[in-house]
């Protein structure tokens, strides 16, 4: 599949995008450490309700902020990439905000360590990994941009645990295939990070194990008893 841009024009909209919403990449990046915090923190109910809403708007902000005002001028295609990322952000909101079925809360399991492993990427190595291949500011992917910032999604809903509604999983696996052709066709090697969240997210995510099934049933029947 052929992109209907250059490299070129690819880092120009990151440059634009950069210089017209600073310091706003500071804010974003704030809000992703606190809410990783309080997701290795054994959050309640306000706190995992907080981290949902930090996801949302993140999906928002990155429908509007980057599709809609600035990679629409390179690419039609960005006003249907805006759409399915507002839709990732209503998803957070009916699943996470108004019916509290996403609880973040870190385990040490398999799970919990790969979507922490995940968030530790976004964050830190997926910036840094850009640096060393010699892309620079403003011209570079920051944190709140769809490929660093959907690797941190799927690392947060990984933390979430098993029971973690897949519908809020579809939008950041979709975008996990189509954005990591940045890193195929446009030298972007750091977004093959972002294939790889998406394999592991679309494992652990979508393919419930067999075993939280199982473990949820005791509890169920316990309950039953009580009663």
């Amino acid at each position: 599949m052929k992109l209907p841009f250059t490299a070129e024009q690819f880092f120009e909209v990151f440059a634009r995008y950069n210089q017209s919403v600073w310091p706003m990449q500071v804010i974003l990046t704030a809000l992703a450490v606190t809410a990783t915090i309080m997701a290795f923190r054994r959050p309640g109910l306000w706190q995992s309700r907080f981290i949902s809403s930090v996801l949302a708007f993140y999906w928002a902000w990155m429908a509007v902020a980057y599709h809609f005002v600035f990679f629409t001028a390179i690419n039609a295609a960005a006003w249907i990439f805006g759409l399915l990322f507002l839709a990732g952000a209503i998803c957070f909101i009916s699943t996470g905000i108004l019916r509290n079925r996403l609880q973040f809360q870190f385990c040490h399991c398999i799970r919990g360590w790969i979507g922490g492993i995940l968030i530790i990427f976004a964050l830190g190595v997926y910036p840094l990994m850009g640096h060393l291949l010699g892309h620079r500011y403003p011209a570079v992917p920051t944190f709140g941009l769809p490929c660093p910032t959907t690797i941190f999604t799927i690392g947060m809903l990984l933390v979430a645990g098993s029971h973690t509604p897949k519908v809020v999983s579809l939008v950041p696996l979709i975008w996990s295939v189509i954005g990591s052709l940045a890193a195929f066709q446009l030298g972007v090697i750091q977004d093959l990070g972002l294939l790889v969240a998406g394999v592991i997210g679309a494992v652990a995510l979508v393919l419930t194990p067999a075993s939280a099934k199982q473990s949820a049933k005791p509890r169920i029947v316990s309950r039953s008893m009580s009663l």
